[in-house]
């Protein structure tokens, strides 16, 4: 058992394994065997609407780790009809959360501390303002 989530989901090997496929076909069409050129690109293309479908009907996940109980393999994302926040499938579908906004005023830097640190550098006669 991993230590961490690895995103192994239906939605995964699913889009992995058409894609393998697709990409064999489509080699063998570059090597010469006519109908792989078009099969592998439809295959390819499969395969990438396929693990959309499935991640936006849940069995896919967010971007970033899950929480341990949702490791497994069957595990279905149950916040996938909301969207995900910084999900580009999600905001392709139309289903984009945004995440939570910045404070309005945003803190600066702390002003420094009179007489912590070096010592003003002195101007030369000939550069002061008159």
């Amino acid at each position: 058992m991993s230590l961490y989530d690895e995103g192994h989901t239906v939605a995964g090997w699913t889009g992995t394994a058409i894609g393998t496929v697709g990409s064999t076909a489509l080699g063998l069409g570059i090597c010469g065997w006519t109908p792989g050129f078009v099969l592998g690109t439809a295959l390819c293309v499969l395969a990438l609407l396929a693990t959309w479908g499935l991640h936006l009907s849940g069995w896919g996940k967010a971007p970033g780790p899950r929480p341990r109980e949702q490791w497994r393999l069957r595990a279905r994302d149950r916040s996938a009809p909301g969207g995900h926040v910084d999900c580009l499938g999600c905001r392709l579908a139309g289903r984009s959360r945004t995440p939570a906004p910045l404070p309005a005023t945003v803190p600066g830097p702390a002003a420094p501390v009179e007489g912590a640190g070096a010592a003003p550098a002195a101007v030369p006669a000939g550069d002061q303002a008159p």
